[in-house]
């Protein structure tokens, strides 16, 4: 009998996890599903900031999304320390989520008995991208209609791209 495997985690964060993140769950969600590889993974999202907990993602987005057969269903909630433990894998939406991830890690390290956090560990979203050099996901909250696809095309992008790395290296 094989010995059960723990899926493999994957956490997406941006500030609030109103627009960028949940809108990665979501991709990457379909991205698993249609490669019928759902019992592999474990996918949520978090903001760095909890100004927007419990609520919805965006209606912007999650239209912006529902047009391309995404469905956004998440609720915003912040990163806790649990979450340096329970995911394999953080992928930060730009390099102040980034930073911001490393701060919190650094506060909670010791009372919450935290392991090192490394560059493997926590990553850039765009870093997987495959036909698109951008570097951050920008985030679209103050912008018009536009940025919010611009942020889905990159998401899709860079989904493909770390489901193809993941599988590649059999998580």
């Amino acid at each position: 009998m094989a010995a059960k495997v723990d899926p493999y985690g994957v956490l997406f964060v941006c500030l609030g996890n109103i627009c960028r993140s949940p809108t990665a769950e979501a991709v990457f969600i379909n991205a698993v599903r249609k490669r019928g590889l759902e019992a592999n993974f474990k996918i949520d999202s978090a903001g760095t900031i909890n100004y927007h907990e419990g609520n919805p993602a965006d209606s912007r987005m999650r239209a912006a999304a529902l047009r391309r057969g995404v469905k956004i269903e998440s609720i915003s909630r912040p990163v806790r320390p649990s979450d340096f433990n329970e995911f394999d894998i953080i992928l930060a939406m730009d390099k102040a989520n980034r930073e911001d991830l490393f701060r919190l890690h650094r506060a909670w390290k010791s009372k919450a008995g935290l392991p090192d956090l490394t560059p493997e560990k926590v990553q850039m979203m765009c870093d997987y991208c495959r036909s698109d050099d951008t570097k951050e996901v920008p985030d679209p909250y103050y912008g018009g209609p536009e940025g919010f696809e611009k942020v889905i095309d990159l998401l899709e992008d860079a989904c493909e791209g770390l489901l193809d790395s993941l599988v590649a290296n059999k998580p």
